[in-house]
């Protein structure tokens, strides 16, 4: 485990990070973590007293990293930008296992299922990740229809996105 206190930040102007909260993971806890790897991987640890499993922590170049707090995060630890925080931090070596019920909708939807597969790794996860935080069956159902509607159309996550937000 590796330890370290870090500010919590946030994009002004950053593509699509614009306006993300995120902490950076220095080069050299990065290397220690997961040796020679320049790419996205999974860590669990602890912020303050939160602990967390299965994050992904994102390069930003040059061997540095970052860890972006999503909404669920920055309230478990009651803290904003500006704020310090402990981190305990170390390479977690579980997968992370797509939604059954988006699996079986895919593998009835071939065009879906064909642009899917062209995704990386990680941008596969979003989908499911996003069908995940639905806090009802109900809420569920639909995302699992939207996501398959939008890899029809040939959408990756950010573009389906950005065509709800645009709709609402």
């Amino acid at each position: 485990m590796h330890h370290f206190k870090a500010p919590i930040e946030k994009f002004k102007k950053q593509g699509e990070k614009t306006g993300w909260t995120y902490i950076d993971i220095p080069q050299a806890v990065a290397e220690k973590i997961n040796p020679g790897v320049r790419k996205s991987f999974r860590i669990k640890g602890t912020l303050d007293q939160f602990a967390f499993e299965g994050y992904n922590i994102l390069p930003m170049g040059e061997g540095n990293f970052i860890l972006p707090l999503n909404n669920h995060i920055r309230k478990a630890i009651r803290k904003k930008q500006g704020d310090v925080i402990s981190v305990s931090i170390e390479y977690d070596p579980t997968e992370y296992t797509l939604n059954a019920d988006f699996q079986e909708c895919l593998e009835i939807e071939p065009a879906a299922a064909v642009f899917f597969k062209t995704l990386t790794r990680a941008h596969q996860n979003y989908f499911s990740k996003w069908i995940e935080s639905a806090k009802t069956s109900n809420t569920r159902q639909q995302r699992i229809a939207e996501a398959i509607n939008a890899l029809r159309q040939k959408q990756a996550y950010p573009e389906m996105m950005r065509a709800r937000k645009k709709e609402l």
